[in-house]
């Protein structure tokens, strides 16, 4: 799993028909200190996240067992909304 940021939305009235019903969000995953290390990727959406938030993603065969669907075309999912991190030590 890593940590990301919501950082836009992705609108698309044609897609493959394992992607239909499912929101598509745009995030850029963070580091260890949340801070960005610029990297983005269009994710499925599964729990109603939306821009602005910190989130929990997967990718691969876990992002497909989120969206209940071992074929879909899904390589990344959004699977947590992260309410507050607590971190201690270096």
């Amino acid at each position: 799993m890593q940590v990301a940021k919501v950082v836009g939305t992705v609108v698309s009235t044609k897609k493959n028909d394992t992607l239909v019903g499912h929101k598509l969000l745009i995030v850029r995953f963070l580091d260890k200190n949340l801070k960005s290390y610029g990297e983005t990727r269009i994710v499925v959406d599964t729990v109603g996240a939306g821009v602005g938030e910190l989130v929990l993603c997967v990718s691969g065969a876990a992002s497909r067992n989120a969206v209940g669907n071992a074929s879909a075309a899904v390589d990344a999912a959004i699977v947590g909304i992260v309410d507050t991190i607590g971190m201690s030590g270096s």
